[in-house]
């Protein structure tokens, strides 16, 4: 890194922006600005916030007594760009202008490689992303869904699935892109991928399909969706809430919260002993299901996310799914870690950054002639 010492990491949450400042692999100083409603709701869209982000990172910064000139670069959580291979990218104009546009919806993870442009412009030093949840290397058999007009879609907790595979490919002295994983992401909501050499080839999208989660309800039967949608009782915005936030374990048992549960079973409450079990039981059957992607030549199933920590649930998991190949806990999510590192192997020379135009647009054209 030369004279320069530290590299910048940026991930903006709803009403927080947590940031940290790294230097030779350790981590320096961390914080988690909050912002208060009031401040969030003085802006129409997200992308209006982006001064006033940037100017608490300013100050946060100044306060370390770590000059701008000391960065080497800066790195953003990445949002909803256009579906984009995985890797770390250069912040671009074009990348700009989708992040604003908010190309497949709005986030507040879209101001990441806004506001890390904004900071690395001021010293002319780079600005990256890295493995956005936009990430997209479905081998083309995974898009067809059984009805032209919904073709599947990769949304994808990329950037700490990416991760895991990297630390196992490490712990089991493996190349990551010659090895093989069915990586489990346990959060709020929850994502199981095949991962194929370095490439996560298919997945469920945590908000429409596969293992309900804490408080979402995964896949459905779709002739009773149907019907609570045309009952008359909901409008959309209310059906949608009641699937994405409402659903899983808070509809069940009134908490998302995986530690209230676990006390609750620990004192002999049995509905939710059941209501765990069964959402282990489809996530071990979601884990079987994509294990068939990769033939069964899979070096470790992996169990990532918050929900890891929870030893009933992996424990049942893994009960059911250990005959598959073996089972790799790797709980918790540490996405400012996983940011630094795909900056830092840029910096390091072990990887190029990718460009955003070429890789999104290559794809667009390819899709569009049916390639």
């Amino acid at each position: 890194m030369g004279n320069k010492d530290y590299i910048l990491v940026i991930n903006p949450g709803s009403t927080s922006t947590k940031i940290a400042l790294y230097s030779e692999k350790q981590c320096l100083a961390i914080n988690n600005l909050s912002h208060s409603l009031d401040d969030i709701k003085k802006y129409e869209k997200i992308y209006d916030q982006k001064d006033m982000r940037t100017n608490v990172i300013l100050d946060w910064i100044k306060e370390q007594g770590i000059s701008l000139e000391k960065i080497s670069a800066v790195v953003g959580r990445g949002g909803l760009l256009r579906p984009m291979p995985g890797g770390t990218y250069k912040v671009t104009e074009t990348m700009l202008k989708d992040l604003e546009l908010g190309y497949q919806g709005e986030h507040a993870s879209n101001l990441g490689g806004i506001i890390a442009y904004e900071i690395a412009e001021k010293v002319n030093i780079p600005a990256f992303i890295v493995d956005p949840v936009a990430v997209d290397e479905f081998e083309d058999i995974a898009r067809i869904s059984g009805l032209p007009e919904l073709p599947r879609r990769s949304l994808v907790h990329a950037l700490n699935i990416k991760a895991v595979s990297r630390k196992v490919s490490k712990k089991l002295n493996k190349k990551f892109e010659e090895s093989s994983y069915v990586v489990a992401h346990l959060g709020g909501g929850i994502s199981i991928a095949p991962v194929k050499n370095g490439r996560i080839v298919d997945v469920n999208n945590a908000n429409e399909d596969g293992p309900f989660s804490p408080e979402r309800a995964g896949g459905l039967p779709i002739g009773d969706v149907v019907r609570m949608a045309y009952s008359g009782e909901y409008s959309h915005k209310q059906l949608k809430k009641k699937f994405i936030g409402g659903a899983g374990l808070t509809a069940y048992l009134g908490t998302n919260d995986g530690r209230v549960v676990d006390k609750a079973i620990e004192s002999g409450d049995k509905k939710a002993e059941l209501v765990l079990k069964a959402m282990a039981y489809q996530i071990g059957k979601e884990i079987g299901c994509y294990s068939t992607v990769l033939k069964g030549k899979i070096d470790a199933v992996i169990l990532t996310g918050g929900l890891a920590h929870n030893k009933k649930l992996t424990g049942w998991i893994s009960e059911m799914i250990d005959f598959i190949a073996p089972v790799e806990l790797v709980p918790g999510e540490d996405e400012m870690q996983a940011l630094y590192e795909g900056a830092a192997r840029v910096l390091r020379g072990e990887e190029a950054a990718k460009i955003y135009e070429n890789e999104v647009f290559i794809k667009e054209v390819k899709v569009l002639n049916g390639l």
